[in-house]
C-alpha cells in the first residue's frame, strides 16, 4: 500500500558552477543561472509504501509525515535562498534533482526502515523529479 502527504514551500535559487565561466553557466542553465537568483513555488510529495497496520488501519499516520516535512523541509527551506541560506547547498547545485535527494535523505533518516520512501518534487507545473534513494 502507498500513502502520500503533500506540502508546499517557496524558495529562491541559482543554478551555477563557480568553476565554469558565466557564458558556460548561461549555456547550460539558461535563465536559471541569473546572478540575482529566481524563485519557485515547490510542491513536495512524500510517498511511503508499507503494510497496513491491522490495529490502526494505517500504513502510517499521515500527521507524523506532516510533522516530519515541517521539521525537516519546510522550516529548513521555505522562504529561503537555497544557495545562500542552506548549508545543504553550500557545495551542491540546488537543482530540483538535488533538492529532492537532500529531502529524501533528511526524511529517510527519521523514518523506520520498514517504509519505502519516494519523494516527488514539482518545481513547476511542468517539471517534476522523483527520488527513491541514492
Amino acid at each position: 500500500m502507498k500513502v502520500c502527504r503533500r506540502a508546499t514551500f517557496n524558495a529562491a535559487h541559482r543554478l551555477n558552477r563557480e568553476d565554469w565561466s558565466g557564458e558556460k553557466n548561461v549555456d547550460v542553465f539558461g535563465k536559471c543561472s541569473n546572478p540575482n537568483y529566481h524563485g519557485h513555488n515547490y510542491v513536495l510529495e512524500v510517498w511511503l509504501e508499507g503494510q497496513i497496520d491491522p490495529e490502526t488501519g494505517y500504513v502510517i499516520d499521515l500527521k507524523i509525515i506532516k510533522d516530519l516535512i515541517k521539521e525537516e523541509i519546510s522550516e529548513r527551506f521555505d522562504h529561503r535562498n537555497l544557495n545562500l541560506d542552506c548549508k545543504e547547498f553550500e557545495n551542491l547545485n540546488p537543482t530540483a534533482e538535488n533538492i529532492a535527494l537532500v529531502s529524501w535523505r533528511l526524511l529517510r533518516a527519521r523514518l523506520d526502515e520498514k517504509y519505502k520512501l519516494t519523494i516527488k518534487l514539482w518545481e513547476t507545473e511542468n517539471n517534476v523529479v522523483e527520488c527513491d534513494g541514492e
